[in-house]
C-alpha cells in the first residue's frame, strides 16, 4: 500500500472498522469517543482502519474513509482467503504514528516493529499505543465486556451459578441499568447501543456508559461490568425495574447494526 502522508509504503498486517455499529471497544464508550481518540471527525458512515509497518519497520495507522473496501478485506481474511488490502490515496484521511491496538504479528523482511518518532506524522501527538492492561479502568471494562461477549456461554454458566442475587441490589448496577433504560427514551450517542447477530433469532447486545458495560442476549440473561468493581461481573435480575426481558427489546429496537 502506498500512503502518500507517511512518506512511502505501507506494509499492511490488519485492518478494523470504525463504524457507530462496529468499532474497537477500547478506543471508548461510543463512536464519537472513538474517533476523538484518533482526531478525526464522527462521519456518519465511519472509517476503516489499516494497521500496518513502513519500510523501516515503524508502526503506522492509516485512517482510510472507503468502509467498503476494508469490510471486504476483513471479510475475506475472516475466511482465510488472501487479499491485497490497497486504499486508494485519496482515500486516506490520516495517517497516525503507531497502533492503538496491541498485534502479535510483524512484516517480514524489515526492522522490528517500532514507533517513529514523535511528530513524524505531522501531528504532534504521542505514537498510538495500546492501553495498558495494569491498572483496571475504563478501558479494562470495555475489554472484559468484550470477552464476556466472545465466550458468552461460559460466561453465562459461571456468574449466572454465583453471582445473581447479590447483584440485585447493587447500587452500580442500579445506576447503569436506569441508564440504559433511559437510552430507550432518549438517544445516545452513536455507538453506545449495538446489536449483532447471535443465532437462533437472537442478538447479542453491547451497551456502555459511563463508568460501566452491560452485555446481554435477547430473551436470555445480561451482565453489567463496573468501573468501581475491578474484575467483578455483575449479573442482572431477570424480575424487578425495569423488566430486564422488555429492557432489551426495547434497546435492541434502538441500536445501531452491521450494515
Amino acid at each position: 500500500m502506498s500512503d502518500d502522508e507517511g512518506g512511502g509504503s505501507l506494509y499492511v498486517l490488519t485492518a478494523v472498522l470504525l463504524t457507530p455499529a462496529q468499532f474497537p471497544s477500547i478506543l471508548g464508550d461510543d463512536f464519537p469517543e472513538a474517533c476523538s481518540l484518533l482526531g478525526v471527525e464522527p462521519a456518519g458512515e465511519g472509517y476503516g482502519l489499516v494497521l500496518g509497518q513502513d519500510e523501516e519497520g515503524a508502526r503506522w495507522t492509516v485512517v482510510v474513509d472507503d468502509v467498503s473496501l476494508v469490510a471486504t478485506a476483513i471479510a475475506s481474511w475472516d475466511c482465510g482467503m488472501e487479499y491485497d488490502l490497497s486504499p486508494d490515496e485519496r482515500s486516506i484521511v490520516v495517517s497516525l504514528a503507531g497502533w492503538p491496538l496491541e498485534l502479535s504479528v510483524a512484516a517480514s523482511g524489515i526492522p522490528e516493529p517500532h514507533d517513529p518518532e514523535q511528530g513524524a506524522d505531522g501531528t504532534g501527538r504521542v505514537p498510538l499505543a495500546p492501553p495498558s492492561a495494569e491498572a483496571w479502568g475504563p478501558v479494562q471494562r470495555r475489554m472484559a465486556a468484550d470477552q464476556i461477549a466472545g465466550q458468552w456461554s461460559d460466561w453465562r454458566e459461571r456468574v449466572a451459578a454465583d453471582g445473581g442475587a447479590a447483584a440485585a441490589a447493587h447500587p452500580g448496577l442500579a445506576r447503569a441499568l436506569e441508564e440504559a433504560e433511559g437510552y430507550t427514551l432518549t438517544p445516545p450517542p452513536p455507538g453506545r447501543v449495538r446489536s449483532s447477530f447471535a443465532g437462533e433469532g437472537a442478538r447479542t447486545l453491547r451497551v456502555d456508559g459511563p463508568g460501566w458495560s452491560l452485555v446481554a442476549r435477547t430473551g436470555d440473561a445480561a451482565f453489567v461490568v463496573l468501573d468501581e468493581e475491578p474484575g467483578e461481573v455483575l449479573s442482572v435480575p431477570r424480575q424487578g425495574e425495569p423488566d430486564l426481558p422488555g429492557l432489551l427489546a426495547a434497546l435492541d429496537r434502538v441500536a445501531v447494526r452491521p450494515a
